[in-house]
C-alpha cells in the first residue's frame, strides 16, 4: 500500500535581501506521520514552517499539501482551512475565559451549532482543561496556556498541524502532558510537523526527522533508519573486581571500537559493533573467566548524539 504524501516541497527557497534562510529544500512527509524538525537557531526551521503555513511567501519553489498546490492567494482558501499553525510566540487574550477564547476562534472558522459547542467540549477534554472552561486565561499556568494555544490550533479539525517550538520553556510535567496530546492527535490520523530543541521529546514522538543546517535540509529519514545507519550501540559494564582485568579482557574483543573507563563506578562504557547475540556471547565469556559482573546494559546512542554527529560531518 502506497502512503499518501501530506507535504511535498520542491526547490523551496526563501531569501531575505542577501540572506538565504531556506535553501532549495525538497521535503516529503507522508500522511499520518509526526515529523520532527531539528536544527540550531538560524537553521531555517521557523521560516520553513511559516512558508508551509502560508505566513511567508517562498522566493522560489513549490509546496503541495495532499497533492494540491499551496499558494498564498485566494485560490487556496479551502486548503488553508485544513491547516493548523502554532507559532512559537502566539499571544493569548488574557482577559477572556478559556471557553470564550475557543468559541471566538471556532466562530472565525465558521463552525456552526450544534457542531461548535460539541467541538469545544471535545477539544477541552483532549487538552485536559474542561475544569478550567470558565477560568480567565490570565490565571492559567504556562503549560495550560500552551495547551490552550494548541486547542485553538486544532479547533477546526485540520488535516495538517504545524507546531513551531511548542514545548519551549515548559517544565517536564507540562512537556509530558503536551506529548500525550500530540500522540492522541496522531492516533486520530492527523499529520504533524513539529520543531523543537528538546530532542528527547522528538525521539519519543516522531516517526521521521529532518535536520536543518544553514538553510539546507541535510538529512530527512525515518527515525528507525537514522538509528540503524548512524546510532552506535553502547554497552555499559560494571564489575566488583579489578577494573584493569575487565578492561584487558574486553580489549581482546574485535567488536569493540572505543572504550571509556568510569573509575568512580568501577565500570566501562564501550562502542560495540556486534549483534545482540554477540553481546550475549561477550557477557558469557566474561562470566566464564570469573569476572564478577554486576551490570551489563546495552543501549543505543540517542537522537542528540546523532544530531551532533551529523553536525560535525557537515562542518568537516
Amino acid at each position: 500500500m502506497v502512503k499518501e504524501i501530506a507535504i511535498y516541497t520542491t526547490g523551496l527557497t526563501k531569501q531575505f535581501e542577501r540572506h538565504v534562510a531556506v535553501n532549495n529544500v525538497d521535503l516529503e512527509i507522508h500522511a499520518g506521520e509526526v515529523y520532527g524538525l531539528i536544527g540550531p537557531n538560524g537553521a531555517g526551521k521557523t521560516t520553513l514552517i511559516r512558508m508551509l503555513a502560508t505566513a511567508e511567501e517562498p522566493t522560489t519553489g513549490e509546496i503541495y499539501i495532499n497533492g494540491e498546490r499551496l499558494l498564498r492567494d485566494k485560490s487556496s482558501l479551502t486548503l488553508k482551512r485544513r491547516l493548523g499553525y502554532l507559532p512559537d510566540d502566539y499571544p493569548l487574550y488574557e482577559d477572556l475565559t478559556v471557553w470564550d477564547y475557543l468559541d471566538y476562534f471556532a466562530r472565525l472558522y465558521r463552525l456552526r451549532q450544534p457542531r461548535r459547542t460539541r467541538r469545544l467540549h471535545e477539544v477541552l477534554e483532549l487538552i485536559q482543561l474542561g475544569n478550567k472552561r470558565n477560568s480567565m486565561i490570565s490565571t492559567l499556568s504556562r503549560g495550560m496556556k500552551q495547551r490552550l494555544s494548541l486547542a485553538r490550533t486544532i479547533i477546526h479539525e485540520p488535516i495538517l498541524l504545524l507546531l513551531d517550538e511548542p514545548v519551549s520553556g515548559l517544565d517536564p510535567i507540562a512537556r509530558m502532558q503536551f506529548r500525550e496530546i500530540i500522540k492522541a492527535l496522531r492516533e486520530a490520523g492527523m499529520t504533524i510537523l513539529i520543531s523543537s530543541h528538546v530532542l528527547s521529546d522528538l525521539a519519543e514522538l516522531c516517526t521521521s526527522v529532518g535536520i536543518m543546517e544553514l538553510g539546507f535540509l541535510v538529512e530527512s529519514a525515518s527515525l528507525q533508519t537514522l538509528y540503524q545507519s548512524l546510532a552506535q550501540q553502547q554497552i555499559f559494564i560494571s564489575t566488583l573486581g579489578n577494573i584493569d582485568v575487565l578492561v584487558r579482557e574486553i580489549k581482546n574483543n574485535s567488536l569493540i571500537e572505543e572504550l571509556e573507563v568510569i573509575n568512580s563506578q568501577n565500570s566501562v562504557r564501550v562502542n560495540f559493533t556486534g549483534t545482540e547475540e554477540d553481546a550475549a556471547e561477550l557477557l558469557r565469556s566474561l562470566i566464564s573467566i570469573s569476572i564478577p559482573i554486576t551490570n551489563f546494559h546495552c543501549t543505543q546512542e540517542d537522537l542528540e548524539s546523532i544530531f551532533l554527529k551529523l553536525g560535525h560531518k557537515q562542518a568537516s
